[in-house]
């Protein structure tokens, strides 16, 4: 039999004291009002019973959760987990808990996630946001929430952000490509409207337009990357490009499918097709040979997001933080960007 949940009510009960002044003593409201005997008394009594109050209730009651929401498109895509490790560490040297979920970039169900943490009364949002979402952000920013966008933005919206300089740092990764040998580049991202992608895609064009070279582009829609049809798109793709002897992925992930295509296709690299990726990932130190790629500063992304977000909420007016914070990426050489 499950043992009952020991509530206000019974301890004040139990103390003959009023409901009032337990309240007051577990908010930490008591000092000046109850007597250091009343307040001790009932902190004992509250440690020997094992008392915890109802943060939902306490939530709804102070308008304070001490909660911070992390939602992203993946969560258990390495890059934004390990991003939420380090927050997480952050949030709870200040008085935080962080709680974060997957919005498979989709806007119904971010939308109904929004509302359900609003419900909750959570402090904070930081936010991957999916493609035509900027009316929802504009009402969180106008509410007053604490909001800091992550990865992606809307040029529109003066809200808070932290990036990566998407297109130098693609521009700089084919820039490596090209002049180490590679001349025919495909580039395989998504089909998206989202900044980020889209500052990856310009970043590919101006490099292959400075070179004097073609333009390959794939674009593979976000539902297909994780099935069998993403692969039969890339297939496609270097089937229709047979002189391709290099291949840029705007994704980590979209990188991986690329890399089981080329396998299954016997096609080595790099001496026949050169590989990099956007974003790390632990398989491209084991692979063979290491991929090389553009890694984003994931510590240094962790602490901008959390410097930001604590400074909001610290601030009752969150709209006299907006920051606008781009950080630089990290080139990563390895075997799969040199011609042999």
């Amino acid at each position: 039999m499950a043992k009952k949940k020991i509530s206000i009510t019974d301890i004040a009960k139990d103390l003959n004291v009023s409901i009032t002044t337990v309240s007051f003593i577990l908010n930490k409201k008591a000092k000046g009002k109850i007597s250091e005997e009343v307040i001790k008394k009932v902190e004992d009594y509250v440690k020997k019973v094992g008392y915890k109050p109802n943060q939902l209730a306490q939530g709804l009651r102070t308008g304070k959760s001490n909660i911070i929401v992390f939602m992203v498109e993946d969560i258990s895509d390495a890059f934004f987990s390990s991003i939420a490790r380090l927050m997480e560490e952050k949030s709870y040297q200040n008085g935080y808990k962080l709680i974060f979920c997957s919005t498979e970039n989709d806007p119904d169900k971010t939308r109904d996630l929004i509302q359900m943490f609003k419900d909750r009364q959570v402090d904070g949002y930081i936010i991957t946001p999916p493609d035509g979402f900027e009316k929802d952000i504009k009402s969180l920013a106008d509410d007053g929430h604490p909001l800091v966008l992550f990865d992606r933005y809307f040029a529109d919206l003066d809200v808070s952000h932290v990036v990566i300089n998407n297109q130098e740092s693609t521009f700089l990764s084919l820039k490596h490509m090209i002049e180490g040998g590679f001349r025919n580049i495909g580039f395989v991202t998504l089909e998206s409207g989202q900044s980020q992608m889209v500052d990856r895609l310009e970043g590919y064009d101006r490099a292959v337009s400075l070179y004097g070279l073609s333009n390959y582009t794939l674009r593979i829609n976000f539902k297909d990357f994780k099935t069998l049809k993403a692969y039969n798109i890339i297939e496609d793709f270097l089937d229709e490009n047979p002189n391709l002897d290099g291949l840029f992925f705007a994704t980590n992930y979209l990188a991986k499918s690329g890399l089981r295509v080329l396998k299954n296709r016997n096609i080595t690299i790099p001496d026949q097709v050169g590989v990099m990726s956007f974003d790390d990932n632990e398989v491209f130190e084991l692979y063979t040979p290491q991929i090389s790629c553009l890694s984003q500063p994931i510590e240094s992304i962790a602490e901008k997001l959390m410097e930001i977000m604590l400074k909001q909420l610290k601030n009752t007016n969150s709209n006299g933080h907006i920051i606008h914070s781009e950080l630089p990426g990290n080139l990563v050489i390895r075997q799969s960007s040199f011609k042999n």
